[in-house]
C-alpha cells in the first residue's frame, strides 16, 4: 500500500476525521447539550473515519494478486489473534480483572495486522 493517491486519500480522511474529533471535545467540555446533540456531537468524528474502509478497499483493488494475498493473510492474522486475546481477557474480566474500553480493541488488531504482514512478507520472500 504505498500509492500517492492512498496516501492523499487516508491523509485527508484522518485529518477530518482530527480536525472533528480535538472540535468534539472541545464542544462537549464547554457547551452543555442535550441528549440527541450531544451523542451527535460525540459521534461527529466518525463522519470522517467511514470513509477509511472505502479508501483501503480501492487501494487493495489497485494492488497485484501477491499483495492482495499478503494482505489477506495479515487481516486473517489480526482477526483471530484478536478474537483470541480480546475472548480471552472477556473471561479474566469475569473473576475481576479491570474492564478495558472498546478503544483497545483496535490498537490490538492494528498491531496483529503489522504483525501478520510482517509473517506473510517473510513467507513470499
Amino acid at each position: 500500500m504505498k500509492s500517492r493517491q492512498y496516501t492523499l486519500e487516508l491523509s485527508a480522511a484522518l485529518a477530518i476525521y482530527a480536525a472533528l474529533l480535538v472540535g468534539s471535545i472541545e464542544l462537549l467540555q464547554h457547551v452543555a447539550l442535550a441528549s440527541p446533540w450531544r451523542d451527535a456531537v460525540a459521534l461527529s468524528p466518525m463522519v470522517a473515519a467511514v470513509a477509511v474502509p472505502w479508501i483501503v478497499l480501492r487501494e487493495m483493488r489497485r494492488m497485484d494478486e501477491l499483495q492482495v494475498r499478503i494482505q489477506f493473510e495479515a487481516l486473517g492474522f489480526a482477526f483471530a489473534g484478536t478474537a483470541i486475546l480480546t475472548f480471552s481477557y472477556g473471561f479474566l474480566e469475569g473473576l475481576g480483572y479491570p474492564k478495558l474500553s472498546m478503544f483497545t480493541v483496535w490498537p490490538i488488531l492494528a498491531v496483529l495486522w503489522v504483525v501478520g504482514l510482517v509473517l506473510a512478507r517473510r513467507r513470499y520472500r
